[in-house]
This record gives structure tokens, C-alpha cells and sequence, in this order.
């Protein structure tokens, strides 16, 4: 008798859970049908964020229910800052806008201090990462430098973009955590731009760009007689790729426990290189259907074909995963934040 009402129970269960998932399915599709979904990318045109971008957008449309319109809104500025404050604050939050950024617009109010009530991260419903990348220090061949070591006695000029970006935030904190001699020249639009930059030999590299965006930027960075190399991976783990060009990681030019842990934490956002998310306040329901989509989209053959065309990685994080590291990340003891915000003020 137990085990019959037991079997009741659950058919009962899926008697009404069934209705209510293909509910949830159908709201969403009814919502999004006939609409145009934007998605905000952090970067000029051709920067690493673009690209990603503009790759998912290809191919999202046809895993959103309702099958909407899916565009592309450049808004770069102040190392992706600008789109990822443009989400938090202004964008309806209906679910027809999704942002992607770089990283570190996701850990710059940790860094900085400022204030969460404004602009907070861990509020963001993040969709999931396209890529957990690398970030790597470039260089011209004929750079003052042959190794990244040569850095506590030689300078090497490296170009950057605006505060709050990787390619600010690398440099200036290798500069004061562990004494590497590099002078920022910064201010440039965007990725692209340094590397006219280097091309035009204004500078002489480039450091916290993602591998990703070297291989792209850099056709010959694989060569070994190619204008420019790599120095130094900026991680924790080595990525075999680069790892096979001799470029050591970061991680061995830590002196003290104290300098390891803070690059440690610093190091994490290399997990979440491509974030994709939306505004906080989107409803559940369709919250969850971009995830969904968000899921398919990545595993979809075609974007993967397209992908592997165009020489760029997919490799996916899920949302809840990006959203525990953000979340990690923001329970960092506070000595050790302190230590690091010392680090990263630009002096």
C-alpha cells in the first residue's frame, strides 16, 4: 500500500511539473518573439570581446525561444568599465540586453574600493563564460628584453588602454608587486590600437592580454623567427600551447607567500576571461532561458566549426560557476585586498 502511494505521489509530480516546465518555455518564447535582444560588447570593433561577441551573436538567436533578432552595440571605454556600468544601471532589465566584458570590470570596485551600492558584480546573472583563457605579456622581437627576468634591471615600454583594464592593471601591478621594471604607456582606444602601436614601434609590448587575442592580433607570435613572443604567461597554471615556447608563468617571479597568494587571487579572472551576463532584476524565467540558450549556443556545431575557423577557443564555464568565482573572489580576506589595491593604484 506504501509503495502504491508512493508511485501516486510521483505520477502525480510529473502530472504537474510537466505543464508548468513547458509554461515557463512557452512565456519566454511569447516574450521574446518579433523582439531584438542586444548584446553590449566592452571593446572597439576587432578587440577580443568583439570577437566573442559578435560569434555568439551569430548563433544565440536561434536557441532563445521566440527566436529573436540578436545585434551587436560596441561600447568601449575605461577597460570594458563603461558597458558593465551601462548594464548595471541603464539597460531595461527585461532580459533584451546581455553584456560582455573583460574580467577585470568584474573585480575593478573590489580593487579600487569603490562603492558596491553603486555597481556591484556579484549582482550581475551571468549566462556563463565563452573562454577561460590566459593572459600573456607580448613583445617585439627585438625588444631591450629577452626574458622576463631581465625585468628587474632592464625597462620595457608596454601599452595600455584605460584604468580598470587588463592592459593597465597587469603591468602597473607587476610593476609594484614584484618590482618588474614596466613603463605603462596607456590611453589607447582599445587591444587593437596597442598593436599598431607595437607594429609602429611606439612601444614595445604589450602585458594581460589574453592568448585568444594574441593569436589573433599576432599571426606570427607561434614562430620562432616570428616580430614578436611571448615573455611570460600571466597565470597560475601553464597552458601547454605557450608553455611550448618557453615562456615560463608569472607565478615563478613570486619572492615571498604573501606576493603568491595576492597573484593568486589577482590571477583568478584569467577563469572568466569572455563573462557573459545580464543586468540584475532580469525575471527568472527568462533568466534562465538565456542560460539555457546561452549552454546550447556554445555546443552548437556550427558556432563550433565557425570557431575553429577563425582561431579563436571555446572553452565554456557555466553561469553558476562564474558566479561562485566572482562571488570567491569578493571573500577575500581584507589584508590581503589591501595589499593588492596598493599594488594596482596607479602611481
Amino acid at each position: 500500500m506504501r509503495m502504491a502511494a508512493l508511485l501516486a505521489c510521483w505520477a502525480l509530480g510529473f502530472t504537474l511539473s510537466t505543464p508548468v516546465a513547458a509554461t515557463a518555455q512557452e512565456t519566454a518564447a511569447a516574450f521574446f518573439k518579433g523582439k531584438t535582444v542586444t548584446i553590449v560588447a566592452g571593446s572597439s570593433a576587432g578587440g577580443g570581446v568583439d570577437v566573442y561577441a559578435r560569434l555568439i551573436g551569430r548563433h544565440l538567436g536561434k536557441h532563445i525561444p521566440g527566436n529573436p533578432t540578436v545585434i551587436i552595440q560596441n561600447m568601449p571605454g575605461a577597460g570594458s568599465l563603461t558597458a558593465a556600468r551601462h548594464l548595471y544601471t541603464v539597460v531595461p532589465k527585461d532580459g533584451t540586453q546581455i553584456g560582455v566584458v573583460l574580467s577585470t570590470a568584474l573585480f575593478d570596485p573590489l580593487m579600487t574600493g569603490q562603492d558596491l551600492q553603486a555597481y556591484d558584480p556579484r549582482k550581475f546573472l551571468y549566462l556563463g563564460n565563452a573562454n577561460a583563457d590566459t593572459s600573456v605579456c607580448v613583445v617585439r622581437r627585438d625588444a631591450p628584453v629577452s626574458s622576463y627576468a631581465e625585468l628587474s634591471e632592464k625597462e620595457l615600454v608596454v601599452g595600455g588602454t584605460g584604468p580598470g583594464s587588463a592592459l593597465v592593471d597587469y603591468p602597473v601591478m607587476e610593476r609594484h608587486l614584484l618590482g618588474s621594471k614596466l613603463r605603462l604607456i596607456a590611453g589607447y582606444k582599445g587591444s587593437n590600437e596597442v598593436s599598431l602601436a607595437i607594429q609602429r614601434n611606439e612601444v614595445q609590448g604589450v602585458c594581460g592580454l589574453l592568448w585568444s587575442s594574441a593569436r589573433q592580433q599576432y599571426p606570427d607570435v607561434l614562430k620562432p623567427d616570428g616580430s614578436v613572443k611571448v615573455l611570460v604567461q600571466e597565470d597560475t597554471r601553464p597552458l601547454p600551447e605557450i608553455a611550448k615556447l618557453g615562456a615560463p608563468l608569472i607565478m615563478e617571479f613570486a619572492k615571498t607567500p604573501e606576493q603568491k597568494s595576492a597573484l593568486d587571487v589577482f590571477l583568478t579572472q584569467g577563469s572568466i576571461s569572455r563573462p557573459f551576463m545580464l543586468p540584475p532584476g532580469v525575471p527568472a524565467d527568462r533568466a534562465e532561458a538565456l542560460r539555457r540558450a546561452f549552454d546550447a549556443t556554445l555546443e552548437d556545431p556550427e558556432l563550433r566549426a565557425e570557431a575553429a575557423k577563425q582561431g579563436s577557443d571555446v572553452n565554456a564555464v557555466s553561469g553558476a560557476e562564474v558566479q561562485a568565482l566572482v562571488e570567491k573572489v569578493y571573500a577575500t580576506p581584507r589584508d590581503l585586498i589591501a595589499k593588492l589595491r596598493s599594488a594596482a593604484a596607479v602611481k
